[in-house]
């Protein structure tokens, strides 16, 4: 790029963290973009050379790759504390899946959606991955937002909210694909809920497909001992197994929460170069199990990190759930070394990219790559005195110092302002589900 070259955007940061190469921080750096991409890294000075439309000085602020939520259920935000202190199974058949069945339709998840994608914009998250009923509401609420996604049509082998049993489900994820492939910030995925809630014979149509389409599989899997003992039982496998038998495992396959893994799962993960997603809150909260990162860190395997949905978590703070994970990680190993704050970072940014299949677009701050990335402002008490800018994010900072946040060049939050989005319509929106869903359930 020569010194004449225009920007749309210069931000000058005290710190710049570009994820890739690892472990680096830049002081007195600058980011120029131009159109959507990142057109330029440079100190200060040297950046200050580049004419640029806007300049945008940020003396107290962390400059990070915009942070990407692996693994959730957008529209269950309009569940969050409904069913709460419960084992996952209970959780689950008791209340979720009756709740779900009497409440899900296209206005639930336009409007769960909308709470979702607003509360993932303030606390940073420019890029997430969602499996739910009706995704093709969730898709248009994402085109309206600005915000970028991975949206997997669910499969299960009984009738669930928009579709009437498998074979449309699936229909209706060809026609998102079709719908959507040029779409700049959208993805379609297939998401088979469970491997005991999808049978060989829709778990091959679905490999059928996504091989034809090059398109990823995201999946619950190992996330209770109940779920691993039923498969024992039922196939004389674990749940890995036998997805690995059918085929299902490659660099597309997304395995969510993997609690329970013992060396053969670890040694499948390595050989098909599987994604595992990390979602430590809810795990914790349905006392799921310890997926231990470290080990499948250290065997090489790609870990990202998902907050889950709200109802089991509850909420989608991907920064927050970054430090239980790091802090989760020391314990599970024994080893306090174990997930450094660099790695930390790594995991809810480049490798939740890599999972998505989008490493190559977002994830980290690097010239010629999209410009998803924000600042957090780290002038605040809890956050002082700053030695290591990484570590405070991961281990002190609070998503209220998130401040600006930008998708593809367009900034999204300026100042913990939404620009796209209206926080008290959304909040009277969430009251009216609210008020609706109590007085029945009293």
């Amino acid at each position: 790029m020569t010194s004449q070259a225009h920007l749309d955007l210069l931000i000058l940061p005290r710190w710049l963290v570009p994820v890739e190469p690892a472990g680096v921080v830049l002081s007195h750096y600058a980011l120029g973009i131009s159109g959507d991409k990142i057109s330029l890294i440079a100190p200060r000075e040297q950046a200050l050379k580049h004419p640029a439309t806007q300049v945008l000085e940020l003396r107290e602020s962390l400059l990070i790759p915009g942070l990407v939520n692996a693994h959730g259920h957008a529209a269950m935000s309009l569940f969050r504390g409904l069913a709460d202190d419960l084992p996952l199974h209970t959780w689950l058949q008791e209340h979720i899946w009756p709740a779900e069945s009497k409440w899900v339709n296209e206005h639930f998840v336009q409007d769960g959606a909308e709470l979702a994608i607003a509360e993932q914009l303030l606390n940073g998250i420019t890029c997430f991955s969602d499996m739910y009923f009706y995704p093709e509401i969730l898709c248009q609420q994402v085109h309206h937002s600005g915000i970028r996604a991975q949206i997997n049509m669910p499969i299960i082998d009984f009738p669930m909210p928009g579709a009437r049993d498998t074979d449309e489900a699936i229909r209706q994820g060809l026609s998102l694909f079709d719908d959507f492939k040029h779409h700049p910030r959208i993805q379609i995925g297939f998401g088979p809920h469970a491997p005991y809630t999808a049978n060989d014979e829709n778990l091959s149509k679905v490999l059928t497909l996504a091989n034809q389409l090059d398109i990823p599989i995201q999946m619950h899997v190992h996330e209770s001992a109940h779920e691993v003992q039923e498969s024992l039982d039922k196939y004389g496998q674990r749940p890995l197994a036998r997805l690995a038998k059918l085929g299902l495992l490659g660099p597309r396959f997304q395995a969510v929460h993997m609690t329970q893994v013992n060396n053969e799962d670890i040694e499948l993960l390595v050989q098909n170069n599987c994604s595992v997603i990390h979602c430590p809150e809810s795990n914790l909260k349905l006392a799921s199990g310890f997926c231990p990162v470290e080990r499948l860190w250290q065997a090489g395997v790609n870990v990202a990190i998902g907050t889950d949905g709200a109802a089991s978590n509850n909420n989608l703070n991907l920064l927050e759930e970054t430090r239980t994970a790091a802090l989760l990680a020391k314990a599970v190993a024994n080893d306090a070394s174990a997930l450094n704050a660099h790695q930390a970072l790594r995991m809810a940014t480049l490798n939740g990219a890599r999972a998505l299949g989008m490493e190559e677009l977002v994830g980290s701050l690097e010239v010629g790559k999209l410009a998803d990335l924000l600042s957090v402002n780290l002038s605040a008490l809890a956050t002082q005195p700053v030695y290591d800018p990484v570590s405070q994010l991961i281990y002190a900072a609070s998503s209220e110092q998130v401040e600006h946040v930008w998708v593809g060049g367009k900034q999204l939050l300026a100042n913990r302002q939404l620009l796209r989005m209206n926080t008290q319509e959304i909040k009277h929106k969430a009251m009216f589900w609210q008020e609706k869903i109590s007085k029945t359930n009293n």
